[in-house]
């Protein structure tokens, strides 16, 4: 078992201006998260969230602490979210085992000292999409299944952004420090996603884009209101949104996309809201 750690750095917005596809992609875009047997992680310096992909298949693995962490466990100083996007699998924290179908989520509390990973089918293993964030408290760990999200039901298909949102580790669901994870779902003929747009000072906040088909493609949008980019994606890839950035996409087709959140803020509906028609 292998661990690939990327090291990303926080961006002034007058900087990003400048960036070609070639830098906004180096930057911001986490293109290979699932590596049959690995850990794959990406540490990023807004608010220190981790963000990465556990895939094991005939041998158990471990998510062992890395260098940037300079702790004896992974946990010692953080909290942990990961939903399933994969087979069925099972996620043992300090002897507990937690099994985990598609799209079930586990919240890992601060202090967790073993956290291990495996697939009931090595032939359709389990995908693990994880956020970390730095926790001042410890919480207890607990299994979220989509029957335990609270739902909201946002947008139309008029507008081309009907979607259910699916908030599964969120203050109302679970206690957390300051991570936030959910699951957002385009209905078919609708593909645009956190529209109207939104910027939120106070947090940053990550994308993963999954069920995307192999033929289709993510059109990310980023950048200030003001002064947008885009970033072009694939299925089961994610990108890093700054707290100056907003975060939206439309596809090719619908898909599902993982949002994850940390900083400050745990009200969710904290959003500084950005029309369609005063972005540039």
């Amino acid at each position: 078992m292998s661990v690939k750690v990327e090291e990303r750095f926080a961006i002034h917005h007058e900087d990003a201006k400048s960036y070609d596809t070639e830098r906004l992609r180096k930057e911001f875009l986490i293109e290979n998260l699932f590596v049959q047997g690995e850990v794959t992680l990406t540490y990023s310096h807004y608010d220190r969230l981790i963000v990465g992909g556990v895939c094991p298949t005939n041998n158990e693995i471990e998510l062992l602490p890395i260098d940037q962490l300079k702790a004896e466990a992974f946990c010692d100083r953080r909290e942990l979210g990961l939903i399933n996007v994969g087979g069925t699998g099972t996620i043992v924290v300090d002897g507990t085992s937690y099994e985990l179908n598609y799209k079930e989520a586990l919240y890992v509390g601060k202090g967790a000292k073993e956290v291990k990973f495996s697939s009931a089918d090595a032939a359709a293993p389990a995908k693990f999409y994880l956020n970390s964030a730095p926790a001042h408290q410890s919480f207890p760990t607990k299994h979220i299944t989509l029957a335990d999200a609270n739902v909201l039901n946002l947008g139309s298909l008029e507008t081309s952004n009907e979607r259910q949102i699916n908030q599964l580790i969120v203050n109302q669901i679970v206690e957390t420090c300051q991570l936030q994870m959910g699951m957002t779902e385009l209905k078919p003929g609708s593909v645009w996603n956190t529209m109207p747009a939104h910027t939120h000072s106070r947090r940053m906040e990550a994308y993963m884009y999954f069920e995307v088909p192999a033929d289709q493609g993510i059109c990310h949008f980023m950048g200030q209101p003001q002064e947008t980019r885009h970033i072009w994606m694939k299925n089961e890839q994610a990108v890093l949104s700054p707290p100056w950035s907003i975060h939206s996409a439309a596809g090719t087709s619908n898909y599902i996309f993982i949002w994850g959140m940390a900083g400050e803020n745990l009200d969710y509906a904290d959003m500084d809201v950005v029309a369609a028609s005063e972005l540039k």
